[in-house]
């Protein structure tokens, strides 16, 4: 069995003989102590204690739910009474295969990085038990199927006469900005800046900023996103005399019984914030052709105009300082070019370099 040394501050030593007989030698007296702790080499736990013990450990509550789902199913499958130590690397991987084999790939990745997770935190705190078997892997996530629409149907869209104003500007600023839809509809009239047409949003997984004394806890990490001419000609009229509160609200006022936050009310109308459940049913009610849930999706802007930039030549570098992805391989599934860019630019491979 491993041991180690450790050292540790004591009160001044006994001044009885019997009573230092009892404890360890001293290295310096009255002060330091020598101890001798033997380490772990095993511990016995059952499947439904270690899963307890794994998620209490964990910090964020979100994550905690997140990862509980994965866990909780699997410690059902393998047996919640069960030793840890008596399950199999194999058995695990049945399990998961049993479980997620035939779901979506992202669902097989999540649950089986949580249950790859909990048992390496056992083996971390040395727990005896089983490991997520080399043959069930990661697997690779498939490409996005959200498509990309051309620059033509996006102004004929935003160009119809029975399109209020409201979602024209909202829908022609998730183009130019290519910022997600909960970004733009978070905005308020405070956080624009009209002469630099640009804004700050909470991007999604903002991280907290370091909290001095004194600052509030609601101080987030803030990125830049930037429109162009479109969006400078439609805020103004969408606004009119507006100073304050947020920048796409509905158009009737809140009821009696809902409960709406400061920031997310006009002081001045009363109005609430636009809700991303209803800016989706909107644009699908504009777009839909063969009825309710066949139009198109707000997130389909960001994909769009990432995919016109990319036809357009744009580096990739740019191309994440736009979409403020921080993976190049996040910005690929985002980049669709048409047969029709493909055709143009494979007419440089021609000989001389003559376009066809």
């Amino acid at each position: 069995m491993p041991y180690y040394l450790g050292y540790r501050r004591i009160r001044p030593a006994p001044t009885s003989a019997k009573s230092c007989a009892r404890r360890p030698c001293y290295l310096q007296q009255g002060r330091t102590v020598a101890t001798v702790v033997a380490l772990p080499t095993g511990k016995a736990l059952t499947v439904q204690g270690a899963a307890d013990r794994y998620l209490e450990s964990l910090p964020n509550p979100n994550t905690a739910r997140s990862y509980g789902i994965g866990v909780s199913k699997a410690v059902d499958c393998l047996g919640a009474g069960r030793p840890l130590e008596s399950v199999a690397d194999d058995e695990v991987g049945e399990i998961l295969e049993q479980l997620w084999g035939s779901g979506a790939v992202n669902t097989w990745n999540a649950r089986r990085a949580a249950v790859q997770s909990w048992l390496n935190w056992c083996s971390d705190k040395g727990y005896s038990g089983p490991a997520v078997p080399a043959w069930a892997k990661r697997l690779t996530p498939p490409d996005s199927d959200t498509p990309a629409h051309s620059k033509t149907e996006i102004d004929r869209l935003i160009g119809r006469r029975d399109i209020h104003l409201r979602e024209k500007t909202l829908w022609r600023m998730l183009y130019e900005t290519a910022a997600r839809s909960d970004e733009i509809l978070a905005l308020n009239i405070e956080d624009l800046d009209f002469a630099g047409r640009r804004c700050q949003v909470k991007a999604k997984g903002a991280k907290a900023k370091t909290r001095r004394r004194g600052e509030a806890r609601d101080d987030f990490v803030l990125e830049t996103v930037y429109w162009d001419a479109g969006t400078a000609r439609l805020l103004p009229r969408l606004l009119k005399d507006r100073s304050r509160g947020p920048v796409f609200a509905t158009h009737r006022k809140p009821g009696p019984g809902k409960v709406v936050g400061t920031r997310d009310l006009c002081p001045d109308t009363g109005l609430a914030r636009l809700s991303y459940g209803q800016a989706r049913a909107l644009l699908d009610e504009a777009t839909a052709v063969a009825g309710t849930g066949t139009g198109w999706d707000l997130h389909e802007y960001r994909h769009s105009a990432l995919t016109h930039l990319g036809e357009q030549g744009t580096s990739l570098l740019m191309l994440m300082a736009k979409s403020r992805h921080k993976k190049p391989e996040n910005v690929r599934k985002y980049f669709k070019p048409s047969p029709e860019a493909i055709a143009e630019l494979t007419s440089f491979l021609a000989p001389g370099n003559s376009a066809r």
